[in-house]
């Protein structure tokens, strides 16, 4: 299983990116976008788990970021507007199969792309 991530870049607070993940292999009950800014843990930002509920966000990007997928292209997006300064990280995108109780953890996910940079500016 190989997940492609790409997308990132610098851009000014206020505006829009969106990421996209690109997969192959397996499929995976959960795909997931993970955060992680330079001194600070991993973040969950999403996950899209149709089998356990639908779309997750983490509290800091809900109403913000869009996490969706296109099955027959076996990829995976990040929608990301109004962004913040806070918002930049390395994003990471995800695929497992985790439990309901994992589908906000890093742990519940066995595959992971190399992660793309996103820089917001003030």
């Amino acid at each position: 299983v190989q997940l492609q991530a790409s997308g990132g870049g610098l851009v000014q607070a206020g505006n829009s990116l969106r990421l996209t993940c690109v997969g192959s292999g397996r499929t995976f009950r959960s795909y997931g976008w993970f955060r992680q800014a330079p001194g600070k843990a991993r973040e969950f930002v999403a996950a899209l788990c149709p089998s356990c509920g639908g779309k997750y966000y983490g509290d800091s990007v809900k109403g913000r970021f869009t996490i969706s997928r296109d099955n027959a292209k076996n990829t995976l997006y990040l929608e990301m507007n109004s962004l913040k300064p806070e918002d930049t990280a390395v994003y990471y995108c995800a695929a497992g199969n985790p439990i309901l109780t994992y589908v906000r953890a890093s742990e519940g996910y066995s595959a992971w792309g190399q992660g793309t940079l996103v820089t917001v500016s003030s």
